[in-house]
């Protein structure tokens, strides 16, 4: 299979119009789910052309490396690292997409109110701690400004204030959004840093 080839577009550039060997770049501020041999994370994709992408991330990124991104949960794309420096890395589709359609699809699921934020799998321990007390739970997944959890301790009050504490001693005021079947979900008051969340590896204890 030929790789698609395609080069990022300068810092100072209008994205939007550039053109480079007849590919158009496209905006966007959207923030991905990456999946990744052993690990996984949201990172922040800065522009995408039908042949790649470039993404905003921090943690160490090899050139070669495959990445599976997932833009929504029915938009994902496979591809290779085709560069990395300081701050960003570019990606080379393994096939080319129709870019002005993906766009179109993923401004249609959030408009269609069924849209979900990105998510990633995790299955560690943490805590939540209401009225002066601590419960263990197990958590199954993280975003940004949420959580779902498994735990065995009867019932959460559905908007009962509590503070969830990770591992790692990362802290966040949170909401109790339900609670059903040994199961619940958080909103956090306090976003998680967008940082930490580039790599499950930081919530596992």
């Amino acid at each position: 299979m030929i790789e698609p080839r395609f080069s990022p577009p300068g810092e100072d550039q209008d994205v939007e119009g550039d053109r480079r060997g007849g590919d158009r770049y496209r905006t966007v501020w959207r923030i991905a789910k990456v999946m990744r041999d052993g690990d996984a994370g949201l990172w922040r994709v800065r522009n995408m052309s039908d042949g790649g992408m470039m993404l905003a991330v921090e943690v160490p990124v090899t050139v070669g490396e495959r990445l599976e991104i997932a833009l929504s949960e029915t938009v994902v794309i496979h591809g290779r690292v085709a560069w990395c420096e300081a701050g960003k890395c570019g990606v080379a589709f393994d096939a080319a997409v129709d870019g002005n359609e993906v766009l179109r699809q993923l401004a249609a699921e959030q408009q269609s109110g069924d849209y979900r934020a990105p998510r990633l799998p995790l299955h560690t321990r943490a805590q939540l701690i209401t009225d002066g007390q601590a419960s263990d739970i197990e958590l199954a997944d993280l975003s940004q400004s949420g959580a779902g959890f498994v735990h065995r301790h009867g019932h959460f009050e559905v908007g009962k204030a509590l503070e969830l504490v990770l591992p790692g001693g990362i802290r966040r005021q949170a909401i109790v959004r339900w609670s059903r079947g040994g199961r619940g979900g958080l909103w956090l008051t306090e976003p998680l840093g967008r940082a930490d969340m580039e790599s499950i590896r930081h919530f596992q204890g």
